[in-house]
């Protein structure tokens, strides 16, 4: 059934009116039997996390009060677990929106679904996440190397759905050590492992790189004398950081709480994580508790010790900790907090990805982070830390459609694209490289072929080629994987690794002239929610108070407005216009002409009717019928019923092309029609309270 309250409200529905009304229950975007990347991802979703979040307290609480208690365009519309089955709709939908694309923009829909449904408090996040991209995008080009994190981290999300959706093994590893019942005949227990999976799969692999705004700067002092060939030593001029006791203090609420569960307090985090790390890896490899908490703490603050290497892993895990305790803080008591050893869990495995667990721990490169010799230890095992494993394998596995911000990272080839068959258990990638990239990858192969002779002629320490992912995944010994292999333990036959050319399709990107700072997204949808309520009354309200109007609403209508603030980049572009908050020499957009609107209203219908078609919403208008609301027992209002019917007048059903939504679009009424242009006008006044963002036109 996948959608239980989805189902369970068509029937009542059903019995009701004595007709198939709604809603419909939403169609498979995925090969059922399929293993690839999408399939695998989605049926995870789709299937295996039925049940999502419901709350059996909360629906009984309903029944024994004739009440609703979810939400969709406000408060007490719907039952709970509907909302619940709508928000796992929404986030199936995103990720899948986000494979289809790869782009930044994309990726954060992914993240503002995640940050809803686990904390419910996206806003209060929203700066943190969204600057990530912003140092990114705006300060890495100053890098010698650097790649995208955004999009990256919700590629290393999905590749741990669709391992853990494919592999049994891995499963089965995972619940035996959070004792589910591996019996996976027993499906509300699979259920339930599967929801626990993807909540602290969520944490640590979404948060795992949000420290990285520590390692740019530190990396641009750096690159800054690198430019001129100079190599990095231990007395080279960098940056450290002070008063990082400030992340990682705990608070001696905490401290308490955290007695309970390891029987001894800490004072800070980099105890606490020591101790945590000690206990899953202590014995397995001879780990000093005392050895490890000084190498923890002194990354920040002693990066010579290491390589000169700031390691962005450690601001990762503190930052996350702090946020989670400010929800300690605020005296949430939900399902999520107090803090579990699931959060540390999750905690640790984002400190131990980077650098920690390669060169103070493995030694994968046969020597630590000081450049002394060691003798290697063994790749991680999922028993001894199955999230730890899981980000590893997945961050290493991640290195295809990943923006190139650094100098000397521009210049390299990087895949496109990757293709996956995660059949049998197994890993079998496919990465896909543009062949455009022809002429430096003949360069690097003649190289190459150049290397080889040489090394058989015994030639005296020949120059091996680089050409970044490319060289470690041509060469014949195919370091790729085998570095892989030193960090991870996974059989040589359940991973393959192959490389192949194929053009680009650059129109999946749907990048435009627009500015698309991910800051402005969110203020985009706060501003197109209100421009109903304020259209002639823009100069009375504060963006606090837009703000507040815009977070009563669901999931669902928070991100309708947010995916119609990604469109409208699109609908600019058609009419000749663009939006940015850098100061441009181009005439201000006040208000858009009957002829602009001409253009792009019949674009945002197509956007809302496929919308609509995605999230199972039916055609008709049974909820303006008054007799219809006598039917129901409650007192409900029509726009209520057309809520619980997901049933709406404007909407459509069947296969649709463009042109049969476009010739819909011109049978609607002026009014309806106005609805996808008028309200724009109010929005541009709207905008301008944003941090300096302005639509330009081109003419």
């Amino acid at each position: 059934m996948a959608y239980t309250a989805l189902s369970k409200m068509s029937e009542e529905n059903k019995k009701r009116f004595g007709k198939d009304v709604g809603p419909a229950i939403p169609e498979k975007h995925f090969n059922e039997d399929g293993f690839d990347f999408k399939s695998a991802v989605l049926r995870f979703l789709h299937n295996r996390c039925e049940n999502l979040q419901f709350d059996a307290g909360k629906t009984k609480e309903e029944d024994d009060n004739n009440i609703l208690l979810g939400k969709s365009m406000k408060e007490h519309q719907i039952p709970f677990n509907m909302q619940m089955d709508i928000n796992r709709l929404c986030l199936e939908r995103e990720l899948e929106r986000f494979i289809d694309s790869g782009v930044a923009e994309d990726a954060y829909t992914v993240y503002f679904c995640y940050m809803e449904m686990f904390f419910g408090d996206y806003s209060s996040s929203k700066k943190r996440v969204e600057l990530l991209s912003e140092f990114e995008t705006n300060g890495s080009s100053l890098l010698m190397k650097h790649r995208d994190h955004y999009s990256h981290t919700v590629y290393v999300f999905s590749l741990g759905l669709a391992i853990y959706e494919t592999n049994a093994y891995f499963r089965k590893k995972f619940k035996e050590y959070y004792n589910f019942d591996t019996d996976e005949s027993n499906t509300a227990e699979d259920h339930m492992a599967a929801h626990f999976f993807l909540e602290y799969w969520g944490l640590t692999s979404l948060f795992h790189d949000i420290g990285y705004p520590f390692e740019i700067p530190f990396e641009e002092v750096c690159s800054y004398y690198e430019v001129d060939n100079i190599k990095r030593k231990r007395n080279s001029v960098h940056i450290v950081y002070h008063n990082v006791n400030q992340l990682t203090k705990i608070p001696v609420k905490m401290r308490e709480h955290l007695e309970t569960l390891y029987g001894q307090k800490f004072t800070d985090t980099n105890k606490l994580f020591a101790h945590d790390i000690f206990n899953k890896l202590g014995v397995a490899y001879d780990i000093n508790e005392s050895a490890l908490c000084n190498i923890i703490k002194c990354k920040p603050t002693k990066p010579d010790k290491y390589g000169l290497y700031m390691d962005h892993a450690w601001f990762s895990a503190n930052l996350l900790f702090q946020k989670l305790l400010s929800f300690w803080d605020q005296g949430i008591e939900d399902r999520h907090y107090p803090i579990k050893r699931e959060h540390i869990d999750a905690l640790t495995a984002i400190l131990l990805h980077n650098s920690i667990f390669k060169f103070s721990i493995a030694f994968y490169k046969k020597k630590d982070e000081t450049g002394a010799r060691k003798t290697p230890n063994s790749p991680l095992k999922i028993t001894q830390h199955p999230l730890a494993y899981l980000l590893m394998l997945c961050d290493e596995l991640q290195c295809w459609d990943r923006a190139s911000y650094g100098r000397n990272t521009r210049q390299e080839a990087h895949p496109f694209n990757a293709e996956f068959d995660f059949s049998k258990g197994q890993i079998n990638a496919i990465y896909v490289y543009d062949t455009d990239e022809w002429e430096k990858i003949d360069q690097y192969k003649d190289k190459y072929i150049g290397y080889l002779q040489k090394c058989l002629a015994h030639f005296p320490d020949p120059e091996k080629p680089e050409l970044k992912s490319f060289s470690k995944m041509y060469e014949n010994e195919q370091s790729f994987l085998e570095e892989i292999h030193k960090i991870v333990e996974i059989d040589k036959n359940n991973l393959t690794v192959s490389i192949k050319m194929a053009p680009v399709d650059r129109s999946v990107k749907h990048t435009y002239l627009s500015v698309s700072n991910f800051l402005h997204l969110y203020d985009f949808a706060v501003v197109l929610n209100a421009r109903y309520n304020y259209n002639g009354k823009e100069d009375t309200v504060n963006t606090k108070k837009l703000e507040e109007e815009f977070e009563t609403l669901s999931l669902e209508y928070q991100l309708s407005n947010i995916n119609q603030a990604k469109s409208f980049s699109k609908y600019l572009n058609a009419i000749g216009c663009f939006y940015t908050d850098r100061p441009v020499s181009y005439r201000i957009l006040d208000h858009f002409e009957e002829s602009q609107t001409a253009v792009f209203a019949p674009m945002e219908h197509k956007r809302w009717v496929l919308e609509h078609q995605w999230m199972g919403w039916k055609n008709g208008d049974l909820y303006l019928d008054k007799e219809a609301l006598t039917i129901i027992d409650r007192s409900f209002s029509g726009k209520d019923l057309r809520e619980q019917l997901r049933m709406h007048k404007l909407a459509m059903d069947g296969n649709l092309s463009d042109s049969d939504i476009k010739k819909h679009y011109y049978t609607l009424t002026d009014e309806d029609k106005g609805k996808d242009w008028k309200p724009f006008n109010s929005m541009l006044k709207l905008i301008k309270k944003y941090d300096g963002l302005r639509i330009y036109q081109l003419d």
